[in-house]
């Protein structure tokens, strides 16, 4: 079970115009909206990744509008695991519960959360906010990751686990955004 305490949320690549070409990019986006959103409130640990941001441009407006006071972190390997400032923000959490979805699913989340289950973390993909342009793809990367041993939850699983509780300021507010 996830557990606020302990978990840390992975932002990937949901940049530009291909934030707006992959499957169902309104959909994923509402669901990213919401999840960060619900994060923010339950005071989750968010990092945030763009891949090579000056060519595919900077995160989508409509995530970075719930992202204020958070700086991305640029890299250019598909794996975040091999960026040096990946790794420290991730350690600096002291977190060992990894919550990760962006884009492209088949490319930059799932070298990254295999990467960080391979270094020992527990990583669980937000299978409803992670697209790739080809339907094909996303389906793919999502098999990868459940036989590589990373689970999948959803939106509303992952926010459910992490309040607890169906009392409190708290679960009225996250309950507004997933109705």
């Amino acid at each position: 079970m996830l557990n606020k305490e302990n978990t840390v949320f992975v932002l990937v690549d949901v940049q530009g115009k291909l934030s707006k070409i992959v499957q169902d990019s309104e959909k994923m986006i509402a669901n990213l909206k919401n999840l960060i959103q619900g994060l923010r409130l339950l005071d989750v640990a968010i990092v945030w990744l763009e891949q090579y941001p000056e060519g595919l441009g900077p995160t989508n407006q409509e995530l970075t509008a719930h992202l204020a006071g958070m700086e991305p972190i640029r890299k250019i390997t598909f794996s975040a695991c091999k960026n040096p400032d990946f790794m420290e923000a991730i350690e600096k959490t002291g977190r060992k519960q990894i919550l990760i979805a962006g884009i492209e699913t088949h490319i930059c989340v799932y070298q990254t959360a295999t990467g960080l289950k391979d270094l020992g973390y527990e990583v669980e993909v937000v299978a409803d906010a992670v697209s790739s342009r080809v339907s094909l793809n996303k389906e793919i990367g999502l098999e990868k990751m459940k036989y590589a041993g990373i689970q999948w939850t959803s939106v509303e699983m992952a926010l459910y686990e992490l309040m607890e509780t169906a009392e409190g300021e708290q679960f009225k507010r996250i309950l507004k955004l997933l109705k």
